[in-house]
């Protein structure tokens, strides 16, 4: 069988199955809700984006570097998590594996899928920029080819890298889970925060290879006096509006060079997961090491007794099922360190700043690992079994995981402000506790909760 044969079956199959993915709607509709508030408007309902500390003035081609934006920050970590739990996860690696077909060009058909899936998203933020500028810019300043142009330079070389990084971490078994949401989640930030040290570099296409997200250059570049600062995010800003030539910024030595050559990288790097794709592999217990190791492994269950009568129903079932997730939530003596260790930092250290975000991030692996558990496919009709139905063990989790924050939370207290830090750490606590349960349910897995809460971690440290 060629391997132009078996790209094609592959990109078919997975198109097809994305043609019955409701989430795909869903990301549409993020991205949409983007626009309204990301591109810059005067009525103070958007998010900030200035160059020199002021707004730019909306031409075409700035409307469609906006619509770059929202997809190089908020689109990207959402598809992420749309890509890694969708239809589209599951695959029929048994069969695939042990048939000779070309593992690269399985990779290269699903990361086509990928990308037109994405590209799809891409065309309703044009149609979207469209009615946008004929509602926002002036009739003789109107171009409807500068902002599609505009979106899809700055856009389309980062969701293929999107679509690129989700094929090779599908590629190997450590990344296939958490590690994978992980790593992802500082490539997104280092995606961010990288361009800012090349913002004042004369362009070229070395300096522009830096902004993966394309949106600095265009905006820097055309700005008057050579002002080279740039904001995206919340802030004060100078009245009044910066003209910008952004046609110029996309035009700029290197720049369109730069957004080819990161479209190529990302082809590439899908045809390198097939080249480095590892089977799946039943994991085998192992035996600890090391006396630590051994110390940090969960401890044997208890015997069974063959001969112990039934247990009695509990007098609070509802409490034992606040009980038990809490277990769950703690599960292993790794934990528990953890947790020592960050509950003894809110005694000494800053806690808005050190001990809260560090409570937090602790959560949002124990909650997400939790939540993914008890939300796997299959496990929902399982649980309607029981006396106390999913929901009452979803709120049971809520529950549970804000305990868990309130607890972590008591030397904090002790040590000074006990009723503020009560309530932040019962904010945050059920806020994360919430959000877990919610997104493991839509997803069926720890994907989509675990990079949800990474980035609300990172914007919570952060602010």
């Amino acid at each position: 069988m060629s391997s132009l044969v078996i790209a094609r079956s592959s990109l078919a199959t997975s198109l097809v199955r994305y043609s019955r993915s409701w989430g795909l709607w869903l990301l549409l509709l993020v991205a949409l809700i983007g626009t309204r508030f990301w591109v810059p408007r005067d009525d103070g309902t958007t998010i900030i984006i200035a160059v020199g500390n002021q707004i730019p003035v909306m031409t075409s081609a700035m409307l469609g570097v906006s619509l770059g934006i929202v997809v190089s920050t908020l689109l990207l970590p959402v598809g992420y998590i749309y890509l890694r739990s969708n239809t589209t996860r599951r695959q029929p690696w048994q069969v695939e594996e042990v048939t000779p077909g070309s593992r690269v060009a399985i990779a290269l058909g699903r990361f086509g899928a990928d990308v037109a899936m994405l590209f799809t998203v891409l065309g309703a933020l044009t149609l979207a920029g469209w009615f946008l500028a004929w509602r926002m810019v002036p009739a003789e300043q109107l171009d409807f080819g500068e902002v599609a142009l505009a979106l899809w330079l700055v856009a389309a070389p980062a969701v293929m890298g999107l679509a690129a990084i989700r094929i090779l971490f599908d590629a190997l078994p450590p990344t296939r889970r958490a590690l994978g949401d992980l790593l992802y989640f500082f490539i997104w930030i280092g995606s961010i925060a990288a361009p800012a040290s090349m913002a004042d570099r004369p362009p070229s296409f070395v300096a522009n290879m830096v902004d993966f997200g394309g949106f600095v250059r265009p905006m820097v570049f055309g700005a008057p006096d050579g002002d080279q600062g740039f904001q995206i995010g919340g802030g004060p800003v100078d009245p009044g509006r910066i003209p910008l030539d952004v046609m110029a910024g996309l035009m700029s030595p290197g720049y369109v060079e730069s957004r080819l050559a990161w479209a190529a990288i990302a082809v590439a790097i899908a045809a390198f997961a097939g080249l480095i794709y590892r089977p799946h592999r039943l994991p085998k217990r192992a035996k600890p090491a090391s006396r630590l190791a051994r110390w940090l492994a969960p401890g044997a269950p208890p015997t069974a007794d063959p001969v112990a009568p039934a247990a009695p129903r509990g007098r609070h079932p509802a409490l034992g099922l606040v009980a038990a997730e809490f277990r769950l939530i703690g599960k292993g003596r790794l934990f528990g360190l953890l947790a020592a260790g960050v509950a003894v930092l809110g005694g000494f250290a800053d806690f808005r700043h050190a001990a809260s975000p560090a409570i937090l991030l602790l959560l949002t692996f124990a909650l997400t690992a939790q939540a993914g558990r008890a939300e796997a496919r299959g496990m929902a009709p399982l649980g309607s079994t029981a006396a106390m139905g999913p929901m009452a063990r979803r709120i049971a989790f809520v529950v549970a995981g804000t305990t868990w924050s309130l607890l972590l939370a008591v030397p904090a207290m002790l040590a000074g402000s006990p009723l503020e830090r009560l309530g932040l750490a019962l904010a945050t606590g059920a806020a994360a506790s919430i959000a877990a349960a919610a997104l493991a349910a839509v997803s069926g897995s720890a994907f989509a909760p675990r990079v949800a809460l990474l980035i609300a971690w990172y914007a919570y440290m952060s602010t």
